[in-house]
């Protein structure tokens, strides 16, 4: 059973972010004004608004991943499990996650 559990909780994790992002970013075109419809990976709303959800969505994605999610995740785990060890974390890599505000195809 903890084996299952071991290797259920990356894709879990990873899709409960991608939920994470499609809230914010809902709750953020509805402040805009803008309808918006999803499900999973897959956001619409209104042609003429097209330009304006796709600002969203990624200043969205940076406040989201601008975040310290693996740190607190671990902080998290650590405090509930304190007798478990756990690995380090990765090294963040020197990528700049801004970039994604002026990426093309970031999202399509």
């Amino acid at each position: 059973m903890v084996k299952r559990q071991r290797t259920a909780f990356p894709p879990n994790f990873v899709h409960s972010l991608d939920g994470s992002h499609m809230m914010m970013t809902a709750v953020a075109c509805k402040e805009a004004g803008l309808n918006f419809a999803g499900v999973h990976d897959s956001y619409w709303t209104h042609a003429c608004d097209v330009d304006e959800m796709n600002r969203i969505l990624r200043e969205k994605f940076v406040e989201l991943y601008g975040t310290p999610i693996l740190e607190n995740l671990l902080e998290s785990f650590q405090s509930s499990f304190p007798n478990l060890k756990f690995p380090p974390l990765p090294e963040r890599g020197d990528f700049d996650l801004r970039d994604v505000l002026q990426s093309t195809y970031f999202f399509n």
